[in-house]
C-alpha cells in the first residue's frame, strides 16, 4: 500500500508539475515506474518477553528437544507453547517436565500458574494432575 501510494503521488508530479510553463505542459511525459506487482512480506512472533526456551534453549516456535528426538512420531500441534502468569513462555513439554520437580518459574522463582495454553483440555488436566500432586 505504500508503495503504491508513492507510486500514485510521483506519478501525479510527472503528470502535472507545478512549475512548468505552457509548453512544457503540452509535452506528454512517461511515468517513471509502474508497480506491476505486489507481494507483501509479514512476520508474526508470540507476545513474550523471551524468544527461547529457557529450560531446553530452542526458540519457541520450534520444537522442543523431546519432539525433536521423537520427529518421526511428533507433529507441530503437540509441541505447544505454555505462558506463565509472569510472562514468562516455555513448550509445554519442557514446563511439564519441570514442573514434576518444581512448581515455579524457572526464571523469576515465582510460583508457576499457567496464564494461557492452546489446548484447554490439556491444561485442565495439568491444573488437576498439579493439585492431586501437592
Amino acid at each position: 500500500m505504500i508503495l503504491s501510494e508513492a507510486a500514485s503521488i510521483l506519478t501525479d508530479h510527472v503528470e502535472n508539475p507545478s512549475n512548468s510553463s505552457e509548453a512544457d505542459a503540452s509535452t506528454v511525459q512517461h511515468k517513471r515506474f509502474e508497480v506491476k506487482k505486489w507481494n507483501p512480506v509479514t512476520l508474526w512472533a508470540w507476545d513474550i518477553l523471551v524468544d527461547n526456551c529457557a529450560i531446553c534453549r530452542n526458540h519457541i516456535m520450534d520444537l522442543c528437544i523431546d519432539c525433536q528426538a521423537h520427529l518421526a512420531t511428533a507433529t507441530t500441534d503437540e509441541c505447544t507453547v505454555a505462558w506463565g502468569v509472569c510472562n514468562h513462555a516455555f513448550h509445554f513439554h519442557c514446563i511439564s517436565r519441570w514442573l514434576k520437580t518444581r512448581h515455579v518459574c524457572p526464571l523469576d522463582n515465582s510460583d508457576w500458574e499457567f496464564q494461557k495454553y492452546y489446548f484447554e483440555l490439556r491444561l485442565l488436566t495439568v491444573h488437576s494432575a498439579r493439585k492431586k500432586t501437592r
